[in-house]
């Protein structure tokens, strides 16, 4: 039994599938095969059941995969307390962030981060909070940023800021003409959202739920990124809400764009940081909290 057959029963665990796990592992789809059978064979267990369209973990397997994530954990572990003696600031250090705050914050960030922690380069990545999750548990990632709600074991969270929803209009439209605007007035627009696995559509349902009932979901496009649903907005196709941190008006002037608050409770999401609870470089996490809480992003508020 080695690391990097339990490294491949893991990530056959996640992709259910034995070429996008092969991929992930930068390996040949019979090499991971081959691996993954052997391994079953030196425990006598089958881990996996296979057929043409599907693999799926058997209940044994499900044990076993639990704890071959943990073992990569304590060898990941082994690892960074070996590279300590070259300073908690002097390695790099693996963030990733969730869709709709890495385009907007990392500019900030690595301004502020040369600042105060000038050896430790950034890897970064942007993600679904399912899959920065799944990186994070399995060591790939030191860091995640998140917006909450946020729920995973043996994890350090800590608050960074809340940030405020506006209202984005295009200036010709009549609810532009309006200081404020109304949740009530929303439900009467074609309000532009994000897809499905993006936290800011449950976010933005949840705050607005009655937003969808004038707007027809099956033949208004859904975003792939904030930027997508800005332009569409700019096009005429409707509205949409974005959090303030992703406001430009370097992008569009205010002959094309507008951007109101809410009247009454301003929605907001709170955006937080993640990291594993042994995490051997607390100091590293802390130049990054320092780095980011540093920002000045428009309309939040540093907690």
């Amino acid at each position: 039994m080695t690391l990097t057959e339990l490294k491949y029963i893991v990530t056959l665990a996640q992709e259910r599938h034995f070429r996008r796990a092969a991929e992930r592992c930068f390996v040949s789809q019979p090499t991971l095969s081959v691996a993954i059978k052997k391994l079953e064979d030196e425990l006598d267990v089958t881990i996996f059941e296979r057929n043409r369209s599907d693999v799926r973990v058997t209940m044994a397997g499900e044990r076993i995969v639990g704890q071959a994530r943990k073992v990569l954990e304590e060898a990941e572990l082994v690892k960074q307390i070996a590279q300590e003696g070259k300073g908690q600031l002097n390695l790099p250090l693996r963030v990733g962030a969730i869709f709709t705050v890495g385009p907007y914050l990392f500019p900030h960030l690595i301004r502020n981060i040369k600042r105060i922690a000038p050896d430790m380069p950034l890897v970064l990545e942007e993600n679904y909070t399912g899959v920065l999750r799944q990186k994070l548990r399995n060591g790939e990632l030191d860091a995640i940023i998140i917006s909450l709600p946020f729920d995973e074991p043996d994890v350090e969270i800590q608050d960074l800021y809340d940030e405020s929803f506006v209202v984005l209009i295009p200036t010709i439209h009549p609810l532009a003409k309006q200081e404020k605007i109304t949740r009530k007035q929303l439900e009467k627009e074609n309000i532009l959202m994000l897809g499905d696995g993006h936290c800011f559509r449950d976010q933005v349902l949840n705050a607005c739920p009655g937003i969808l009932k004038h707007s027809d979901e099956t033949s208004l496009p859904q975003g792939t990124s904030l930027e997508t649903l800005r332009h569409m907005v700019a096009s005429g196709l409707g509205l949409t809400i974005l959090p303030s941190s992703s406001t430009d008006k370097h992008i569009y002037d205010s002959d094309t764009l507008v951007e109101r608050p809410f009247a009454g409770k301003t929605p907001y999401r709170r955006v937080s940081i993640v990291s594993r609870q042994r995490f051997s470089r607390p100091k590293a996490v802390a130049a990054l909290v320092e780095a980011i809480t540093s920002c000045a992003l428009p309309g939040a508020a540093t907690l």
